[in-house]
């Protein structure tokens, strides 16, 4: 079994989205660890919807391609549209983040995602959530990582979020 870490992103619904996506993995994979929800503007887009933004975690002995797969699904079943430009709103976005400490290219996705290093709403709620763990290619802890992190345009808050029947974190 390794450990998963996947970011997820909405918005559009974004609370109903954010459910969705938690009930569905909880219900694939068992149990979940998972971040704090942050709002954050938008990054590269044009239109200027917040997100809401958190990381999860997960144990699976699934291929990368496998759990890329059932993302994608995932996505598309919640009414992301394949032919969607890439900066574009939506309604459900998991990107997976590091399965295990897999480094490199598997199955057609790049292991770490390369968005942990770049995006306040990828490795703060990471950094929250797994501040121990290390980065498999970089070494530092995320928390280490989110200390030194220097990106002052990209704005993002924790807002009050419940799912099943909690509030996370």
């Amino acid at each position: 079994m390794a450990l998963i870490s996947a970011s997820i992103g909405s918005n559009i619904d974004r609370e109903h989205h954010v459910r969705t996506c938690l009930d569905a993995l909880a219900s694939t994979f068992g149990s979940l660890a998972v971040s704090r929800v942050f709002e954050s503007e938008p990054v590269g887009f044009e239109d200027g919807r917040n997100f809401f933004n958190l990381v999860v975690a997960f144990e699976s002995d699934w291929m990368v391609g496998e759990l890329q797969a059932w993302c994608k699904r995932l996505e598309f079943a919640n009414g992301r549209r394949k032919e969607s430009p890439k900066f574009s709103p939506r309604t459900l976005d998991i990107d997976l983040l590091t399965v295990g400490d897999l480094i490199g290219e598997h199955d057609g996705v790049e292991l770490p995602r390369g968005e942990i290093l770049q995006h306040a709403f990828v490795l703060q709620p990471l950094a929250e959530l797994l501040p121990e763990a290390r980065h498999p290619r970089d070494g530092r802890t995320y928390g280490e990582l989110w200390e030194n992190f220097n990106a002052p345009d990209q704005r993002l808050w924790p807002v009050g979020f419940s799912w099943q029947p909690h509030a996370v974190r």
